[in-house]
């Protein structure tokens, strides 16, 4: 299997995002808007997010604990998204396959490869996976002028060389700092 990108075309992620509805939507902006990885997206239940301006998680992966805001593009999602009556206990990502249990990674990514599909993007963003949504939280997060130290704090990641590489960061990116610097 080869490596996912990050999105890193506003543009295409936006029309991934009208690609997709209700809960589907939602994942999709919480997982570009949060940087988690995807099992920990999984996890969350509407009484963590509902109301909520912070979530507390321990990470599924480094069992570090990770404490981080929820900006306007969640809670929108969530107001807009989450039906109203839906318990605090309910899983977010809740399976339409019966009991109260998460979707899996497997349905997530192919939600995702769907909406790429149907936004007319396959082929033409890199390889896209569940992944693609924390890198590309990352890469938007760098271009838009986030120290490269927080990332690596937010990442859990040992380098800056690794966080670079892991929010991928190309030799055409380094050309285009060169190319719109015009003094």
């Amino acid at each position: 299997m080869n490596e996912v990108q990050p999105i890193k075309s506003k543009r295409h992620i936006n029309a991934v995002k009208a690609a997709l509805a209700g809960r589907n939507r939602l994942l999709f902006v919480v997982g570009v808007n949060s940087g988690l990885r995807i099992s920990d997206i999984l996890t969350l239940k509407v009484g963590d997010v509902r109301g909520k301006d912070f979530v507390s998680i321990r990470e599924g992966k480094t069992k570090k604990p990770k404490r981080f805001a929820l900006n306007a593009a969640i809670k929108r999602a969530v107001r807009d998204l989450v039906p109203a009556d839906a318990p605090d206990s309910e899983y977010l990502f809740r399976s339409r396959k019966g009991a109260n249990k998460p979707i899996s990674r497997v349905q997530a990514y192919r939600i995702l490869n769907e909406a790429v599909e149907r936004a007319g993007l396959a082929g033409k963003i890199g390889e896209v996976g569940t992944h693609s949504l924390r890198k590309t939280f990352g890469y938007h997060a760098y271009t838009a002028s986030a120290d490269i130290g927080l990332l690596m704090r937010i990442f859990n990641h040992s380098s800056e060389k690794q966080t670079l590489q892991y929010i991928g960061q190309t030799q055409e990116d380094i050309d285009d700092v060169y190319v719109n610097i015009s003094l």
